[in-house]
């Protein structure tokens, strides 16, 4: 280890040092502690020196430290029974040996660690008061359902035309318990007027369809959210409609080009079909949510992902039946579930540098048409006969508009 390294290394020890030793005596009370800026500057500076000595220089230097923190833990443990401090000093000694070897990665470990010191307060009052026990069991669900269940789950088809993929089934599951939970977070902080409109425009960039089904939800729950459910749900179809303009124009420009009053039509008409449903389910009383309200049901996600793979089997069953003369029938059909996906096999239709063909100019109608045909059944399933009736009241004025555009474009 040359000089120059050396030189950085103990410089960002003793940095560390001192700002976790600032933090720590900047948020306690006057009077006597156990380690504060000169104590953390000192053990940093003890850790970065043993460090460069050798490994067992470093392993003693933090043994000792280690044993002289538990003696000093056992004295002052019936008055102060928080350990925090405690481990603080272990880290500071574990990043000054760091920073002798990587010290931009001591120094950013550095600021998270004086970060979570600093945010003490704020963290207690999140944990003990905001949070309720009914959202932290539905954040466990939601962590293990994504990051623990999702990369177990088999990548390879389960059936004879390579549709079913549990992966992707259970993808859909988690989107929905992510959707639910999005939801339920702006609806606790910006409250369900602007929050829960929100909540849906950017859950549409994850699955419009997912949205649809999880605002029904909220919506039977409570009735009175049921225009501002309805209004989330056609802002999430508007920036899933963002998505589908994006790969169809990446794909097929031209077709793309010339469906562009046809699109332009139904993401004006979708705006303000949401803006009209926020103004009408403004309420005079501020609605709050219970404490024991849950952000998502597990039932409700596996239903829904168990429908979308049905609809998917037949697809591809259609396809294997008809064949390439089919594929119009079939990207219709994939456009019941995924509209991306039904993007993707549309854009065939219209080789780049040819003319769009009227064919596929009416095939791109033809899948936003079934993608509005699956989130009218899945509202009327999903958060009944209100809320059916008013989601069908906005996407049928949007496919009429880009119907009556198409016609008279010609």
């Amino acid at each position: 280890m040359n000089s120059n390294t050396s030189y950085i290394g103990l410089v960002t020890a003793l940095s560390t040092g001192l700002l976790i030793g600032t933090v720590r005596e900047r948020l306690h009370k006057p009077g006597p502690m156990k380690a504060g800026v000169r104590t953390h500057a000192i053990v940093a500076l003890l850790g970065a020196i043993s460090f460069g000595l050798g490994s067992n220089f470093f392993i003693a230097a933090f043994l000792v430290s280690g044993f002289l923190i538990a003696v000093g833990y056992y004295r002052s443990a019936q008055e102060d029974p928080g350990m925090t401090g405690e481990f603080t000093l272990l880290l500071n000694i574990a990043l000054s040996g760091l920073s002798m070897h990587d010290p931009t990665l001591a120094a950013g470990m550095g600021v998270v660690a004086a970060g979570l010191l600093f945010v003490k307060k704020p963290l207690r009052h999140f944990s003990q008061e905001i949070l309720t026990e009914q959202e932290l069991k539905d954040a466990l669900m939601l962590f293990a359902a994504a990051l623990v269940a999702l990369p177990l789950m088999p990548t390879e088809p389960i059936d004879p035309w390579n549709a079913l993929k549990p992966y992707v089934m259970w993808k859909i599951v988690v989107l929905i318990m992510g959707v639910g939970m999005l939801g339920h977070i702006a609806m606790r902080t910006s409250g369900v007027t602007w929050g829960l409109p929100l909540a849906g425009f950017f859950s549409g960039f994850i699955s419009s369809t997912a949205a649809v089904a999880e605002f029904g939800r909220k919506a039977r729950i409570k009735p009175e959210l049921t225009s501002i459910a309805t209004a989330a749900a056609l802002l999430a179809t508007l920036s899933s409609l963002m998505i589908f303009v994006m790969v169809l124009s990446a794909l097929a420009p031209a077709l793309m080009l010339s469906l562009l009053i046809p699109i332009g039509a139904i993401g004006l008409t979708l705006l303000l079909m949401a803006t009209l449903f926020i103004r009408g389910g403004v309420s005079a009383h501020p609605f709050e949510l219970p404490a024991n309200e849950g952000a998502f049901q597990i039932s409700h996600a596996l239903l829904i992902a168990a429908a979308i793979s049905a609809v998917s089997l037949c697809s591809a069953w259609l396809r294997t039946l008809f064949g390439d003369s089919g594929a119009l029938a079939t990207t219709i059909v994939v456009g019941l579930v995924e509209l991306h996906a039904a993007a993707v096999g549309i854009a065939q239709l219209s080789p780049a540098h040819t003319e769009p063909s009227t064919l596929a100019r009416w095939g791109v109608i033809g899948v936003l048409g079934a993608s509005v045909c699956s989130k009218l059944l899945l509202a009327y399933f999903s958060g009944g006969k209100v809320y059916g009736t008013k989601i069908t009241m906005g996407l049928v004025l949007c496919m009429t508009s880009a119907v009556t555009a198409m016609l008279v474009i010609g």
